[in-house]
């Protein structure tokens, strides 16, 4: 099964999370007029736990790519900013229950990121054009905050752009 794979707007992605993007956002100066400040980009939750700020580096995978893992957050949320200007993949499915049906693939565009609402199923990050850094604010604390799934082989769905 190919899965298309969609360009990510705030409006087709607000199931699954929030679009981290200063186009079209609200701002307002800070530092005597020298700074603009894109505030409140994304709804971070880590309940009652704390907020972990990491960098990933992530090696781009082989296309076209077959979605054998998926993986939520059911305690807080996760976001993901790239420190580089280039787009990656975002596979998701909406919390609850894992539904294959319900797999939905977005490209981001270079310097957007995205944060996954708790209990959204995402495949981990999907580099494209090389080695790529990406800045994760995620939940830490009592509890177990990921659950991975392994896909059926004859559900698995496919990937390429």
């Amino acid at each position: 099964m190919r899965l298309p794979v969609e360009a990510l707007t705030a409006e087709a992605f607000r199931p699954f999370g929030d679009v981290i993007s200063t186009e079209g956002r609200d701002w307002f100066s800070i530092n005597n007029g020298s700074t603009q400040r894109f505030h409140d980009l994304a709804q971070v939750t880590v309940g009652d736990g704390r907020a972990l700020i990491s960098i990933f580096r992530a090696t781009p995978l082989a296309l076209p790519l077959r979605i054998a893992l998926m993986e939520q957050h059911p305690l807080g949320s996760q976001t993901f900013v790239p420190l580089s200007p280039r787009p990656f993949l975002v596979v998701v499915a909406p919390p609850g229950d894992y539904d294959n049906d319900a797999l939905r693939c977005f490209i981001t565009r270079p310097g957007e990121g995205v944060n996954y609402h708790p209990g959204v199923w995402h495949h981990p990050v999907i580099a494209l054009q090389g080695e790529s850094d990406f800045l994760v604010v995620d939940r830490g604390g009592e509890g177990n905050n990921c659950i991975e799934i392994t896909v059926d082989e004859a559900c698995q769905h496919s990937v390429a752009t």
